[in-house]
């Protein structure tokens, strides 16, 4: 029975470290549009780079952050570092905001009948007042 605890113990702290480098990833703005730019096709280094005002070196040290959350590949072809995008990992990321989801639209529908509510009060107060 230890045993079992021991490693579904391994395995949460397996699952929250990727889930950590997968948000450590997509939290820098340059990963997130280099994400959004291979994943309509693959792309070498160099084209991944050339809407970029930082240098080759710049753009590798990204690469690498996403490479190392395993939300790129790279293969190479040639002389070329072919790079893709390797989605199956920002499933686990999609569920965990998922749950989240659910919280904060019931919170936004909350504000929304709240809102709704006082402002249908306001519109009775105001012809209340209008009648006087």
């Amino acid at each position: 029975m230890l045993c079992i605890d021991l490693s579904l113990n391994h395995m949460v702290k397996s699952n929250a470290a990727r889930l950590d480098s997968i948000f450590h990833a997509l939290s820098d703005s340059t990963r997130r549009s280099i994400l959004r730019d291979i994943s309509a096709r693959e792309k070498t280094v160099s084209e991944i780079a050339k809407p970029y005002r930082i240098s080759l070196a710049a753009v590798s040290k990204h690469l690498k952050v996403l490479e190392s959350a395993e939300l790129i590949a790279r293969e190479r072809r040639g002389s070329f570092q072919i790079v893709r995008l390797n989605p199956a990992p920002l499933r686990p990321a999609e569920e965990w905001l998922a749950y989240y989801q659910k919280f904060w639209e019931r919170q936004l529908d909350a504000l929304q009948h709240f809102l709704e509510g006082e402002g249908h009060e306001r519109a009775s107060s105001s012809a209340r007042a209008g009648k006087k």
